[in-house]
């Protein structure tokens, strides 16, 4: 019996290959590396001490997903693979559908057909677009800004359909906020191809010297210092995060957790804070505010403590020293071949 990750290769289901190996779980990724690479799993498997399964291949390939169910009989699925560049989905919309709405649906079909019904869908924080208060619930509207949260929250209502038409199935979405950080070992953690997207990365590279310096995408916003205030949260927590979720697959339900820590951080405390582990300064401009940035964004996480029994315990100041770490033992990123 093992449990499949799909885009295990990737940031977050790296980091939840790890835990799974590590609670004695059977692991089988499926991954296309088409932003993440194949050195990643053999660095999961030295961390845990143990072997996973790699089956290579894109989850759109529904007659490959059930071959690969069936052969190793896996019994549920943690859903990672997909495309997350908020920017890249406003100019590739279609693409973005393919990869995270048609991709999901093949992968659901390829479940019905080999029989498994337990499922942990990675979803957003994003599906919620500009609050109507803060900090958000699960219960705030639904109204996504972007082609990347609209995909997201696409199949969040195919999973509760699914669900209402067939009661066997047991399901958690989860909606991330703001992961960042890399496992204590230095061994994995956010390397993306081509330009970073998030925060972190590119402070750790500015750090570093591989980029000369940070935009600041506004300051002019209603918040403590004028920057963009988010949630951010490290990404073993997010992982545990899931580990607590399959408990839930025991019973039936399509179920929905916030993954935050319930606090906000500016840009510029981020800074500051990386500035602090790193001992190196981060050289930055301002820049005119984003179409459809949001001032302050945040997590109520209560009902993933009271149902899952899960909470965010790593602060800022860890989450940067873990990133810094990673990026001091991977100066070139996973092209570092010293490791």
């Amino acid at each position: 019996m093992a449990i499949l990750v799909t885009g295990g290769a990737g940031y977050i289901g790296s980091h939840t290959c790890v835990s799974l190996l590590k609670a004695g779980h059977d692991v089988v990724v499926i991954d296309n590396f088409g932003n993440s690479y194949p050195e990643v799993l053999h660095r999961v498997e030295k961390i845990a001490g143990c072997t996973l399964i790699n089956a290579p291949g894109d989850i759109r390939d529904r007659e490959f997903v059930e071959t690969v169910l069936k052969r190793y009989r896996c019994t549920s699925v943690i859903h990672f693979a997909g495309l997350k560049a908020v920017g890249e989905s406003a100019s590739r919309p279609l693409f973005y559908y393919d990869c995270n709405v048609v991709g999901t649906l093949r992968l659901l079909q390829a479940m019905r057909t080999a029989g498994v019904k337990k499922f942990i869908f990675s979803s957003t924080a994003t599906v919620y677009g500009t609050p109507q208060y803060l900090p958000y619930d699960e219960k705030h509207p639904l109204a996504p800004e972007s082609v990347y949260g609209q995909t997201k929250l696409a199949v969040e209502k195919m999973l509760e359909a699914l669900r209402t038409a067939d009661p066997e199935w047991s399901i958690a979405i989860l909606r991330y906020f703001n992961p960042v950080g890399a496992h204590e070992s230095g061994l994995i953690g956010e390397d993306p191809k081509g330009i970073p997207n998030n925060l972190m990365p590119i402070l750790a590279q500015v750090a570093s010297g591989r980029r000369e310096k940070l935009t600041i995408w506004g300051n002019d916003y209603e918040t403590r210092d004028g920057t963009g205030v988010r949630d951010y949260i490290h990404v073993a927590d997010l992982a545990d995060g899931h580990m607590a979720a399959l408990k839930v697959l025991e019973t039936a339900g399509c179920r929905t957790f916030n993954l935050g820590c319930g606090t906000g951080y500016s840009v510029m405390e981020v800074i500051r804070a990386f500035e602090h582990v790193s001992n190196r300064a981060i050289p930055y401009e301002i820049g005119a505010r984003r179409p459809g940035d949001i001032g302050e964004f945040y997590a109520n996480p209560v009902q993933a403590k009271e149902q899952l029994g899960w909470q965010a315990t790593k602060d800022l100041r860890q989450m940067c020293e873990d990133m810094w770490h990673f990026q001091v033992k991977n100066p070139d990123g996973y092209n570092n071949s010293e490791l």
